[in-house]
């Protein structure tokens, strides 16, 4: 599969300028980051959430997590979950499951961008499958789909170094000396 139909027309007829790159098949946004050799705050992911108001589009770096609880509070929402393949392939049916473009008003869902993604000055997203990518700059995105946005994502944060436990090193110290 390739990039979806309803993007490619999207983008021709909008007359913004934007490029599609190919790349082994990835399924996470760090693993496209990688292939396509773009730090992950440039690569855009998108995760469709579930609310009490309907379905939306959580768009945010790749870099990031979403803070549920900052997300639907930036939704103005009471419930808020993320969504299952089922409902992803119900709602974006010509594109692979997880290769979601930022472009979910194409689908009549609303979204939502995480202030951090506007940084960059040029994104790259999927584009309907796990081997193409597009890239286009952000302020063309943000007219073309004009989403809501603010403040809900998490950077990920490091796993702290183990620390070793000290009966561990005499233990390793008289295994040595015999």
């Amino acid at each position: 599969m390739a990039v979806s139909e309803k993007l490619r027309a999207l983008l021709a007829s909008s007359k913004i300028r934007y490029t599609v790159a190919r790349h082994p098949v990835a399924y996470t946004a760090q693993e496209i980051a990688a292939a396509q050799h773009v730090p992950g705050r440039q690569l855009a992911k998108s995760v469709l959430v579930k609310t009490d108001r309907g379905p939306t589009l959580a768009v945010l770096p790749a870099v990031h997590l979403i803070d549920l609880k900052k997300l639907k509070t930036v939704l103005g929402a009471k419930q808020l979950t993320i969504a299952k393949e089922a409902d992803i392939k119900q709602q974006f049916p010509d594109i692979e499951v997880g290769a979601m473009s930022p472009f979910g008003n194409l689908y009549g869902v609303a979204v939502v961008v995480d202030r951090g993604l506007g940084e960059a000055e040029e994104i790259v997203f999927n584009g309907g499958s796990h081997t193409e990518t597009i890239k286009l700059r952000y302020r063309d995105f943000a007219s073309l789909v004009k989403p809501k946005t603010g403040a809900f994502a998490l950077p990920v944060s490091r796993p702290a170094p183990a620390k070793r436990k000290s009966s561990s090193k005499k233990t390793a110290r008289k295994k040595s000396s015999r």
